[in-house]
């Protein structure tokens, strides 16, 4: 079968969002390794991101119509989702009987929603690798696990399709479809170029109520270091890359698997400099050495608030005296430390405001990142929030992670969106952080990365 996947555009980001002066650009490795099983089991796919194409409506439908797609498939996050029904009708439109199916993480939790749309056929529940197989394999309806579909007026959702325990057998993500050098990192998360990116886990066992687990689930399953490495191995065989950015969520929450990555990468001398996420509570001295020792350049920790009852209301469980110890370990080891913050959570107010300020900048990271707090559909925050009537809008394009969607009580959303912009001016347009990081400067790709920066933050607007 002919099978079409589409990333659809991100919405355009508002003036003063970060994530605009900021450009990032990064594949949905979704897409990538629902492809690659579908290559390996005789289908043909074709991938079309619509981030890094340009969209013409009429070159778009002549493509569908020329290279006779049979199945569509569409995901979505949920600043997507408008944009990807657009998509859909557009085809539709075009050609009333061809079969749309949309996946990730809003159809996900939003699937009567998204089924109630004519354009839309089926919602692919939970991770999509085998029930989009089965979808091309002409499987009958009913049988196909984590599949919703619409029967006339009724929905019909199968059972949930367990997740998939050794993720080994899943095949390496099919980048050869596009060309993957038009993606790049976010500036200050990358040593080298090219840097493509790559997952090594699956699932999350925290209870933050500001995410969303329903695609991996809570349980936590691990790619083997081996597969790992022979992933690397071959990203820099056929495509010459020098850069890895783990986009895990908690890349060290198996130490010991990344004990054996960072020794095979040492042990087999394989030229990669890395970037991470983690937490706080997953690190030490010891793993921090080791992995400097493996490439590893730039950690990301989710820090969030500097207050205990926000991090208690959001569950997020972290010890804030801990909080310094790790940094300086972190920079102890030789490695770059990020933070992220998010600001206008519950309980917050401009006193709290005003302190996430004071804390990041007294904890001397390297990079700063903060998000205004968005409540998604999926959290647990989303539904506290709709319960409240807290929920400013439901407009999914104002989902963009640089506007506030929620009226908390004690904060008005103006003040919100005033201490954003005061928390990026006042982390980075300080001397003594621009001479901080000029001091960083070991190479013209690290020139080029910082000019970009510092422009950005003094002419993008935030």
């Amino acid at each position: 079968m002919k099978v079409l996947l589409i990333d659809p555009p991100r919405t355009p980001i508002s003036d003063g969002n970060i994530w605009k002066t900021l450009k990032r650009n990064l594949p949905s490795l979704g897409l990538f390794y629902i492809a690659s099983l579908l290559e390996d089991n005789g289908h043909s796919p074709k991938i079309v991101d619509l981030n890094i194409e340009v969209f013409n409506r009429d070159g778009f439908v002549r493509m569908v119509k020329e290279e006779g797609f049979e199945l569509i498939g569409i995901t979505a996050t949920t600043v997507q989702i408008n944009s990807a029904l657009f998509i859909a009708k557009t085809i539709k439109d075009a050609f009333p009987d061809k079969k749309i199916v949309m996946g990730g993480p809003h159809p996900n939790v939003m699937l009567e929603d998204v089924l109630a749309e004519d354009v839309v056929d089926y919602v692919v529940r939970g991770e999509g690798e085998f029930t989009m197989l089965e979808l091309a394999g002409e499987k009958d309806l009913p049988d196909i696990q984590g599949l919703s579909y619409k029967s006339g007026r009724k929905i019909i959702s199968n059972p949930r399709r367990p997740p998939i325990k050794d993720l080994d057998k899943l095949p390496f993500p099919a980048r050869h479809l596009v060309s993957m050098y038009k993606y790049g990192p976010t500036p200050g998360n990358y040593k080298r170029l090219p840097a493509f990116s790559m997952i090594t886990s699956r699932g999350c066992p925290g209870k933050c109520t500001f995410c969303n687990t329903d695609i991996f689930g809570k349980s936590i399953r691990f790619r083997s270091a081996r597969n790992i490495a022979d992933e690397i191995i071959h990203l820099i065989d056929e495509y010459r890359i020098k850069e890895i950015s783990f986009y895990d969520d908690t890349f060290t929450i198996s130490r010991a698997n990344i004990e054996e990555l960072s020794r095979i990468i040492m042990s087999e001398r394989i030229d990669i400099t890395w970037s991470c996420m983690s937490r706080i509570d997953c690190v030490n001295l010891q793993l921090l050495k080791l992995m400097k020792q493996a490439g590893c350049h730039s950690i990301c920790y989710g820090i969030e608030s500097s207050d205990e009852k926000i991090l208690s209301n959001i569950k997020k469980r972290i010890k804030l005296s801990h909080v310094p110890e790790v940094i300086r370990w972190t920079k102890q080891a030789g490695i770059d430390v990020r933070i992220s913050l998010m600001l206008g959570s519950p309980g917050e107010t401009e006193k709290t405001l005003k302190n996430n300020i004071r804390y990041a900048v007294s904890l001397k990271p390297d990079l700063f990142i903060y998000n205004i707090t968005t409540p998604f559909p999926g959290t647990e925050m989303f539904k506290w929030a709709k319960d409240k009537g807290y929920l400013k809008t439901l407009d999914w394009d104002d989902y963009d992670l640089g506007k506030v969607v929620m009226n908390l009580p004690d904060l008005r959303p103006e003040t919100v969106e005033k201490y954003y912009r005061l928390a990026y001016r006042r982390s980075y347009i300080r001397p003594s952080y621009v001479f901080q990081r000029l001091k960083k400067i070991d190479s013209y790709e690290s020139f080029v990365m910082h000019f970009k920066i510092f422009k950005e933050m003094l002419l993008g607007g935030v």
